[in-house]
């Protein structure tokens, strides 16, 4: 998906002018760059985060010529995938974070879905 993909399905599922879902997209993306710009981190969770990773120099190599160069150091923004993003890229299925039992569960006694952990 590219940017034009993603203004035109907020649009269709926003039930929101073209025009509006690109000025919130760019919103967003803006926001975002400024907050990584600062050194902030940012996180959105069951999606992932944002940071910054530094990285220090070192010598390379020109893969065309072979010659030796030196790479001063850098800032780049990392992305770290969340938990619940993973599991569903993975086909596996995931709960919610902070969800609660539902009232079938609650009702037939099923211990494991008041206590996931203890099976």
């Amino acid at each position: 998906m590219n940017k034009s993909e993603l203004i035109e399905i907020i649009s269709e599922k926003g039930n929101i002018p073209k025009k509006r879902a690109e000025e919130v997209v760019n919103l967003v993306f803006d926001s975002m760059t400024d907050a990584l710009v600062k050194g902030d981190r940012i996180e959105i969770r069951g999606f992932g985060s944002f940071v910054n990773r530094e990285y220090g120099s070192y010598t390379g190599r020109n893969p065309r010529t072979g010659e030796s160069i030196k790479v001063q150091p850098k800032k780049l923004p990392f992305f770290k995938v969340g938990k619940e993003l993973k599991e569903r890229v993975d086909g596996k299925p995931s709960k919610p974070s902070g969800s609660t039992p539902s009232s079938t569960d609650m009702s037939r006694g099923d211990s494991t879905a008041s206590h996931p952990a203890s099976h």
